[in-house]
């Protein structure tokens, strides 16, 4: 197996837990305060080595590529369970690394798999970071703050929602800039904002393209739908698995949940991935004119992703959890990678319990 040579002070190795046999990458002091980092969707742990490195002292990062993803072991993620395939591998890690407790950060994706696990074992989270997470409702499909589906099937959201000329060039290795579907201009374009490009662009890149591809993986495989667009989730994959037909329940559990460790919301001012007009949801491409046929506003509006994330922290507030909300300004998806400096002023003051 060939991974990417970690940066000076990041170890990689492969941790064999009794769900799966995943790579691992850590940092800081064997004996410290364990924060664990979950990477999002088309990328793995290799995006948070940095932040990793930026620890106070102390503090021990582990960052696992997730069932997938990255140099895990090719297993299937079974989408009828939700967020629940990478939350139990995440406690079968905990358990093989003889983590009591840890500060979680979960990116995009790996930020609905952090709602989930604090939902199912709250003792175990000392702190949640969320990194431009997805909505608590799921990706696509949805129509107001309170997660209401478009339509009963959940048509707009899975796996038959995504660009297939993406992912045939995924499956190529595609490392050109010749096309907008390419994965190099997709991270450049929707990652970050422009003009910025990542110092270590070469090796980001090659992580995300370690994604596993297939009908029952990556995008995952559909059910045809009669209703726009046409396509409804179907049952493997990671895109079907945050679904909102599958990841209902999950909002109202992290709401009631105890006991309720204190939340940071980090995201960028200028995010096109995870927002109330995501140029990925059908709903908003229809109304920007991208996308022909849309039923209209009043059936399938923009998905409004962080207005819905936001009632939904301010819900877990008002039943006596903690939350603090930080918008990183002229930032797109990654304010981690983008502007470390900021990200870490207010990760790190979550750390020490400001």
């Amino acid at each position: 197996m060939t991974t990417i040579a970690p940066l000076d002070g990041v170890s990689s190795q492969m941790i064999q837990t009794s769900r799966l046999n995943t790579h691992v990458l850590t940092s800081g002091p064997d004996d410290g305060v364990p924060v664990v980092f979950l990477h999002g969707n088309f990328s793995a742990a290799t995006y948070w080595e940095e932040t990793m490195l930026a620890l106070p002292a102390g503090f021990r990062g582990v960052a696992p590529d997730l069932r997938g993803y990255g140099w895990a072991e090719d297993k299937l993620i079974d989408a009828t369970r939700g967020m629940r395939d990478w939350v139990d591998d995440l406690a079968a890690l905990f358990a093989a690394l003889s983590i009591e407790q840890a500060h979680l950060v979960g990116w995009s994706l790996g930020g609905g798999v952090v709602f989930r696990f604090i939902a199912d074992h709250p003792e175990k989270v000392l702190s949640a970071t969320l990194v431009a997470p997805v909505s608590p409702y799921g990706f696509g499909g949805t129509k107001d703050a309170q997660g209401t589906p478009c339509y009963p099937d959940f048509a707009g959201s899975g796996g038959g929602t995504v660009n297939p000329e993406f992912v045939k060039r995924i499956i190529a290795g595609d490392r050109s800039d010749e096309d907008p579907n390419s994965p190099r201009n997709v991270i450049n374009a929707f990652y970050y904002k422009a003009p910025f490009r990542a110092a270590r662009e070469e090796d980001f890149l090659t992580a995300a393209l370690a994604e596993k591809m297939g009908d029952q993986r990556y995008p995952g495989d559909l059910t045809p739908s009669e209703n726009w667009p046409n396509v409804a989730p179907g049952k493997w994959g990671p895109i079907n698995a945050g679904s909102p037909k599958y990841v209902a329940g999950d909002a109202e559990a992290l709401i009631a949940v105890q006991p309720k460790p204190p939340i940071l919301w980090i995201h960028g001012s200028d995010d096109m991935i995870v927002g109330d007009m995501s140029f990925f949801d059908f709903g908003a491409l229809a109304k920007l004119g991208y996308v022909p046929g849309g039923p209209g506003e009043d059936i399938y509006p923009p998905q409004p992703m962080v207005s819905q994330t936001r009632a939904v922290l301010d819900q877990y507030a008002a039943a006596g959890g903690q939350v603090r909300e930080v918008v990183i300004q002229d930032t797109a998806h990654g304010p981690h990678i983008e502007k470390p400096a900021e990200f870490n002023a207010a990760f790190h003051g979550l750390l020490a319990g400001r």
